[in-house]
This record gives C-alpha cells, structure tokens and sequence, in this order.
C-alpha cells in the first residue's frame, strides 16, 4: 500500500476498534449490572436494580475534605470529622438523598496519576462512610481539574492537573495516560471505613468522569478521548453508570453520545455567576425553563441526564429553588445537586463560594426552599409541564410567589414554607411541618428554621434552630476577618396550632445539654434552640432518644455556638421621600436579647422629636413618620435602641441617646424630602453604575460628569460575538442592560400615576447618534418600551409612556449554560405602571439591518420618569 492507503487502513481500523469498545462498554454498562447497580435503560432512564424504578436524587455539593474548606478549617481550629457529623446531619434534617463533588485530584494524585493516601483522602472516605449512614447516595467525578486555590492563589500541589492544566490534560498524551491511571485507580480504592471500593459500593449510583471540560478538538478526537477513560474506568470491573459533561462546547454532542457513555451532565446558572451582591426583581423568569438544545437528538435520548450543579448565584430570597426543580424535571433530568452547601464553620463569612450562600443555620429560609425542591423533584413526574410563567407558579401542592418572597408545599402529610404564609392546611393526616416565619399552624418570633415530625398520635419532636442575621450583603467580597451573618441563641415564644396534638403538651429536651423545660398553655410556650418532645395532655410519653424518625436521631440536633455580642442596627435610608405623604421606617435591629425600647428621632439640628418603633417581628421595627413633619428638604433622623446598659443610637452606634443634652453625633441618616411633581430617577449612574447586570466588556467604564454626578459609558465593539461553547447559536445582535430599582422608587411609588414620559439623560459616542430602546419591567417580568435615538449631544431623549409596546425581555444576568435562551416570553401582556421595577437598556432593537455590525456607544447620566 501507499502512504495515502495505509492513512485510510489505519484510519478505517481506529474507527471499527472504537465502534467496538464503545458498543461493548455500552453493553457492559446497561445489561451486565442490571443484577448488582444502577442501570440505565434503552430509553435514557437511570432505574434502581431489583425494583426497576426510576433513579430521583436532590441534594448538595459539599467540599470540606478537599481546597479552601479543608485549609479553612485547619485555620479556624476546626475538627473536619467532627464538622462533616454536623452537616451531615443537616443533609439528612433537609431530607436530601444525592451528593456530588468533583474531587481535588490535584491534591490526592501526583503527576504520573498515581493515587496518593492522604489526610484528603481519608476525609473524603469518612465523609462516604457518614453519608452512606444517611442513606444519601453519591455521584463522583474523580477528576476537578481545578487548583486547590479558589478564593485564595493555588497551592504548590502534586497532581497531574497542577503539571498539566485543564486544555492539556485533555490533549497532552502524557496527561491522558495520567488520567487514566488515576481513574483506575480512585475506582479501585478501598474506603477505609466502609471496607469497599468505590466501584462496588452500591450507594455510588454513578461516576462523572470529569468536571467540564473544556474541548476545542475535532469530533474523533474527543470521542477517542472519552472512550478511552471509559476503557480505564470499565477495566477496573465497574458496572455503574459513567456520565461525561455534554453541556460545553454543545456542538460535539455526536462526539459525545458516540464515545459510549451512559449519560450527559449538565449545570444550571441562571442568573449568572458572580455579580458581586445580590441580585434584585422577579427572577422567576430566568428559572421558567430548562432547555436542552440537541434534546431530539436519537443518541441523546439513549443516555441518561442528571445536573451536577445549579444555583441562583447572587440571589438571597427564598422563592426560586422549586421552580427550578420543577424546570429539571420537565426536561427529564433524574438527578440534581445544588452547588455548593457551606461548610457550617465558614458560613459566617460565605468565603468558599461568595456568589452561592447555603447553610440551615445561616440562611434558613434559603435552605428550607431547597427542602422543598427536593420534594418537588421526587413527586413530579418526567417531562411534566405546567405552562409557562406566571401559570407555573402553582402546581401539584406547591406554590411559588416573588411578591411574597415565598415558597411552599402544602400536601395531607407535609406542610413546608420559607416565609410567612396565610396559607392554611388540613391537619389530620400532617407528618411533617418545617418553616421560617408565621403560618396559620406555627407563629415563632425567631428567625431560625423549625421542624414538627410526628412520632405516633399525640407525640411530636421540634426542633428549632438558632436565630440568623444577615449583617452584610453576603454575596460581596468576602473574608473571613469580615462577618456577613450571625447567630442568636435568644428565647423566643411559640405558638403551635395543632388539633392533634392540643391546646395543652409538655416540652421535653432531647438532645444533650438541653435544660429547657416547659409546657404549652393554649398551644403557646418559649422555647430555646434545640431538639424536644412534645406530648399531648393524657398521652404515654415512653420514647428513647436514640429512637430514629426518617433518618435521623430523636436527639440529634446540631448548631453553633452564638456570635452575636453587640447591639447593631441595619437600616437602608430611603433614596428619596415625596413630601406630604406618611411613610413608614423599617429597621432590622440585632440585639442579643429584646430591647426595651427603640425609638426614631426626627432631628432638626437643635431637638429630636421621638416616635416609637413598634415590633413588627422577630428583630424588626417599624415606626411611620406622619406627613405633617415631611416637608421639602432633608429630613435627618437617627434610631436610638435601649437595653439593660442604656441607649446605643445609630447610624454611628454613639453610647448616648440624642435626647442627651450632650450628644454630639452629627452623622444622622438623612433624605432628600421632594415635591410629589418631582421626577422619579429610575437610575442615576453616579450611585447605581455598580448594580447594572450585563455583559462585562472592556469598553465600558464610569467616568465623573461633575459634583455628585456620573456617566456610565458603554462602547460595544459587536452586538454578536460567537459562543465558543454553542457554535450553533443563531446570532442575536443585542446588548442589554438591567437595573432593578424597586427599592428606590419604593417610598414615592404613589407618584407614579402623573408621570407622562421616560427621559434619559446621556449622550451618544463615536461622533454618531446611537439608537436605544428603553424599557421598564413589572414584576410580573413583562418588560414595555421605545427606542430614542440620542445625538453625541448630552441631553434628555424622551418617549411618551403612552407610546410604549411590550418588547422581549432579555433574562440578565445571562443564564449559564450559554445555551440557554436569551429572551424570555411572557404568557401575559398587560402594562401597569404601578408594577414597575426594573428597567431595560438595550443597544440593537430598532438598529438598521445595514449598521448592526457596526460600534455603537452611549453615556448614560441618568432615566427618570416626569
């Protein structure tokens, strides 16, 4: 032969082996372990052995063993084991039953792919063993890829992907064959404390072979690359499911679906990562759908789908988690594990991922939604759909409300709520309630999560975690030498309003230490953090501590010691105030125990006038300034709390009241008081440049526009640039920006009705006028706007609010993958001023076909409605 046949022999005889491998690993895979793991069948779907029902697991990521977590916790003197018995426990008390993690090969591994038995690797064993007791069921992916760095620079770390990094390691031929000892054998390790290999536990449903990676070769190559992890993976004996990410570089899912594998990963970012606060307005419209864009695809539907990752990163409400629940399992996915659970000793500073937030003790409310997506996944079933938004917010006994910051569940067995709820259940079959906030059935004045489990007829456990404060923004820049949350061990009153169990029960501690003992008088008691009995008058109480409801103990209860010391106020001043109209003043004040008193002083430069700020719940205030003191000006005013010691006031925490005759704090909150004709600022760049979602690009900067004024410029080079990722993307020229400005409209809101036109202040770039469409949102996400077409003149561009038409909203931040759509449509159409709360900047809309691909620039100064 020549040299141009024996290319073909050769090429002809690579395809037929792999053809081979693949069909025989796929075999390996789907019929020989149907006897002993997990199997996938000929319709892509996971199901158990023995049973043949279909595999539904939810639950977390959790990195204590490995990186950041396990190097914080040897810097706060923290016990790893003993802090994995602690989450580990909330897991199971969240009634979670999947666990993921991409494994820090860099540090268990050295550059050859040999595994290396390590301080790592014994945790991650110990952290197997205590999850396999919770019946929470594992998916691994071996291979991270990562540095053991992130927040902080990497390490020096002996791994293959410390030598290599990701793009080599997935082209670099010593990195494959360090790859593929690596896998063998992880797979092969023996857990110490369980005596069994990961490849023949049965609680490890299946293996991920890598977190996303990244590939930018052609078709054959990627597929040889997968097939042949594949191959090291199955020649270890391994029978499970092996997954491979399909969700990145989407343009090689042939490649993929013919490497063999048993199923596709995928994540969900759907406000982005990164934003550096949190994230305001209706985001339930970024969450409405999940989809897949090769779902036809016939390789596609033969493999199994599951979501190693997904969160609402930057978001600190408690409403979003089951409508993305309900999204996975409308797009037939089996398996999702949110990303990532705080390890409880770092929470108080959110340092490990500072765009996630996940803790039971410090972010209840957020981790009750996320009890309640768990149900969600496991009730509904494969491809259901309930409409689209707003339609979608009540299905099946759950409800979601963005007005209300709300999530529930509401079936004969189980009552759960993120928040407070006017919603009222049936109580003669309940099982279950859990919550944060007020319901018909529980009013709790702390801020902590509760849960009510019944033991049999007349006998119930509660527990009740400690109060969390949210000091600071926790999605911020974090460290731990700065707190953003804290806990409060103070004892609150509860009433519990359950005909099962009476007006009348003893409150018993259960679990260790635990002194509080009281009993309930017309259902109402105090209560302290802990785990206790309630029995009914006349009941037998016989029950052992050590007894187990679900999977976990009657007297296990876990939670961290208390840290709040000192006396603060958290207040956000109005932006402005219209005059002639009362308003109300809201303030969160955290105090170990209850004030006497907290009261606002209105000063006027010589006196205060004093107004009490009333108790509206737990930790929070209110006290409604009348109308008769609001004229135009400023109106300055300070909140003066008083406890055992006497009086703290603030905003500068001064040890006095301004009643003093020697106070001599001058840094008072202070509001501009406007007429009611006064414009309403939707935006004004000198304060709120900082809080627009987009796009970064380089070309776009705040630059000063003289005192106390700002422009923010934005200079797009192309309204389209190709995805990497999605290469089959159809091109989108459009570049947007969202500004939520609920907040700062919200004290003037009644002004808005004699409004005529939306006015933005600004000027074009480039030496050319540049077309933009403006557009306000409800909070139903409906956005309706115009375009102007503003000169390189600085000045006001106006539209008629009569003029604006519905217009697409675009999802900001951008949801990740980049897949996902970029317009969202909205199953109502109808405009209401007094809805709105977001508004849209959108450079393209409105732009001839002829200079789409041209630059276009502009400089905003403000928008303003008048």
């Amino acid at each position: 032969m020549n040299a141009l046949q024996n290319l073909e022999y050769m090429r002809i005889t690579t395809l037929l082996f792999l053809m081979l491998v693949t069909h025989a690993i796929g075999l390996y895979a789907q019929k020989e372990n149907r006897n002993n793991d997990v199997y996938v069948d000929e319709k892509g779907i996971m199901r158990w052995p023995g049973t043949n029902k279909e595999v539904q697991g939810f639950g977390i990521n959790y990195t204590a063993p490995f990186a950041y977590a396990f190097r914080a916790a040897n810097q706060l003197g923290v016990s790893v084991e003993k802090a994995i018995d602690a989450d580990v426990y909330h897991f199971a008390r969240l009634g979670f039953d999947a666990y993921r993690v991409h494994v820090w090969d860099t540090e268990i591994s050295d550059s050859i792919g040999n595994l290396l038995d390590n301080e790592h690797l014994r945790l991650f064993d110990y952290l197997v063993y205590k999850l396999k007791q919770r019946n929470v069921k594992l998916l691994i992916t071996p291979i991270a890829y990562w540095g053991n760095g992130w927040p902080m620079p990497d390490e020096k770390t002996p791994g293959f992907s410390h030598k290599y990094g990701k793009d080599k390691s997935l082209t670099d031929t010593g990195a494959i064959r360090a790859q593929k000892n690596y896998l063998y054998q992880f797979l092969n390790h023996v857990n110490r404390y369980t005596n069994l290999p990961y490849k023949n536990d049965p609680d490890v449903v299946a293996f991920e072979i890598s977190n996303e990676p990244h590939h930018g070769e052609a078709p054959g190559k990627v597929t040889a690359f997968i097939t042949g992890m594949l191959q090291s993976m199955r020649n270890t004996g391994c029978k499970k499911p092996i997954f491979y990410n399909i969700s990145h570089s989407i343009h090689l899912a042939d490649a993929y679906f013919k490497a063999g594998i048993n199923g596709g990963t995928f994540q969900w970012y759907p406000t982005g990562l990164g934003f550096k606060k949190e994230i305001k307005g209706n985001l339930l419209p970024n969450v409405d759908a999940y989809k897949i864009p090769f779902a036809e695809n016939p390789g596609f539907k033969k493999i199994a789908k599951v979501v190693y990752e997904f969160d609402a990163a930057d978001v600190g409400r408690s409403y979003i988690y089951p409508a993305m629940a309900r999204s996975f399992r409308t797009a037939g996915i089996q398996w999702a594990t949110h990303f990532a659970y705080d390890p409880t000793y770092t929470a108080f500073a959110n340092t490990e991922y500072d765009t996630h937030y996940m803790n039971l003790v410090y972010a209840p409310q957020k981790a009750i939604s996320l009890m309640i997506a768990g149900e969600v996944f496991h009730r509904m079933p494969m491809y259901k759909s309930y409409g689209a938004y707003p339609a979608d917010t009540a299905f099946d006994g759950f409800r979601v409300s963005y007005q209300n910051d709300l999530a529930e569940m509401v079936t004969p067995e189980k009552f759960l709520y993120t928040n407070n709820t006017n919603t009222s259940p049936a109580t003669s079959a309940l099982q279950q309630i859990a919550g944060a906030g007020n319901s018909p059935i529980v009013k709790y004045e702390g801020t902590g999560a509760y849960f009510l489990d019944k033991i049999r007829e007349g006998v119930w456990r509660l527990e009740v975690m400690p109060d969390a404060i949210w000091l600071n923004d926790p999605f911020g820049r974090n460290s731990l030498k700065k707190t953003v949350a804290v806990v409060n061990w103070r004892t609150n009153n509860m009433q519990i309003d359950l005909p099962v169990l009476g007006s009348q029960f003893k409150v018993t501690p259960l679990n260790e230490g635990n002194q509080f003992k009281t009993g309930a008088v017309n259902g109402a008691f105090s209560v302290s953090p802990g785990a206790y009995l309630l029995v009914k008058e006349g009941v037998s109480s016989i029950v052992n501590g050590t007894d187990t409801i679900s999977n976990i103990f009657l007297n296990e209860f876990s939670a961290p010691a208390a840290t709040l010391t000192n006396t603060t106020v958290l207040h956000e001043p109005p932006v402005n105030i219209s005059a002639g109209n009362s308003v109300s003043i809201s303030a969160v004040v955290a105090a170990v125990q209850k004030p006497e008193k907290v009261e606002l002083h209105i000063w006027n430069g010589f006196r205060s006038q004093v107004i009490d700020m009333q108790a509206s719940k737990a930790y929070h205030y209110n006290a409604i300034i009348p109308a008769s003191l609001l004229t135009e000006g400023y109106l300055r005013y300070y909140i003066a709390v008083k406890d055992l010691i006497g009086y703290t006031t603030f905003p500068s925490g001064t040890k006095n009241s301004p009643k003093d005759w020697d106070f001599y704090d001058v840094s008072a909150y202070k509001v501009p008081v406007v007429a009611k004709s006064s414009p309403v600022y939707l935006f004004d760049a000198f304060k709120d440049a900082g809080s627009v979602a987009r796009n970064w690009i380089r070309t776009s900067a705040v630059v000063p526009g003289g005192p106390g004024k700002s422009l923010m410029t934005v200079n797009v080079e192309k309204l389209f640039v190709p995805d990497a990722e999605n290469r089959g993307a159809a091109a989108i020229y459009d570049y947007s920006m969202r500004y939520s400005f609920a907040d700062d409209i919200s004290f003037n809101k009644a002004d808005l009705g004699s409004k005529q036109k939306l006015v933005l202040l600004g000027k074009a770039l480039n030496s050319k006028p540049c077309m933009v469409q403006l557009a306000l949102i409800t909070a139903d996400g409906v956005a309706f706007g115009g375009t102007v077409n503003v000169d390189t003149l600085k000045g006001d561009y106006a539209i008629a609010l009569n003029d604006l038409k519905q217009v697409k909203t675009v999802l900001l931040p951008r949801p990740y993958p980049s897949f996902l759509s970029y317009y969202f449509s909205p199953s109502i159409n109808s405009f209401d001023l007094s809805k709105i709360e977001t508004l849209q900047i959108s450079i393209g809309p409105g732009i001839p076909e002829t200079q789409l691909k041209d630059r276009h620039g502009l400089a905003i100064e403000s928008i303003r409605l008048e």
